[in-house]
């Protein structure tokens, strides 16, 4: 399995986000997973990557050219891809991927998890998206989701079941093993109805 993580960079955060990343790169390695993630080594993108990678695991890390110039990547990775753009990095690491993994995290995290909600509710992906809701991040958002865009009728309710909720690292496994499956006519109520 290849689980694609979205993760965020800041060192700054409270300690938890860095630990749940930890554990999580941990359990998916355990598990045999293959970690694909921004390619970073701080913050809650280095975490996930050591836990990864201290379990045994294998980790790949999508990096734009500029951010290798710059030293952003982690140097440790099983294998580091350099790409020339955040746009073709959103696409590779979402590419192939049989889940999506989104751990707390800044714009550019609330961007690759947006565009993998949107290319689900067009049909363009069908695999699990789970947010790992430490220290409650990922609620307000869920509630907006659900009384605006939802309640103001910008998406359908079902749309709702386009992602799950994971309240701790060892809950990951599970909310990607029992997520609805997304139809294969998910184009067929794409658009909003009346």
């Amino acid at each position: 399995m290849r689980v694609c993580v979205y993760a965020a960079s800041s060192d700054h955060c409270p300690p938890e986000f860095h630990a749940d990343a930890y554990a999580l790169g941990r359990i998916l390695a355990l598990q045999g997973a293959t970690v694909v993630y921004g390619g970073g080594s701080r913050g809650s993108m280095g975490a996930i990557a050591n836990g990864a990678l201290q379990a045994g695991g294998e980790v790949i890390g999508i990096l734009p050219r500029f951010m290798a110039d710059l030293e952003w990547g982690h140097p440790g990775l099983t294998r580091l891809e350099l790409v020339g753009d955040m746009r073709e990095r959103k696409h590779r690491l979402l590419a192939g991927s049989d889940a999506v993994v989104a751990l707390p995290g800044g714009c550019g995290t609330l961007e690759e998890l947006f565009e993998a909600i949107t290319l689900k509710r067009l049909g363009l992906y069908f695999n699990p998206i789970v947010l790992l809701n430490t220290r409650g991040y990922w609620q307000p958002l869920l509630d907006f989701m659900q009384a605006q865009v939802i309640g103001q009728q910008f998406m359908n309710a079902e749309h709702a079941t386009m992602w799950s909720l994971a309240q701790t690292p060892e809950q990951v496994p599970a909310a990607i093993a029992q997520a609805p499956v997304w139809a294969e006519n998910a184009r067929d109520y794409a658009a909003v109805r009346g």
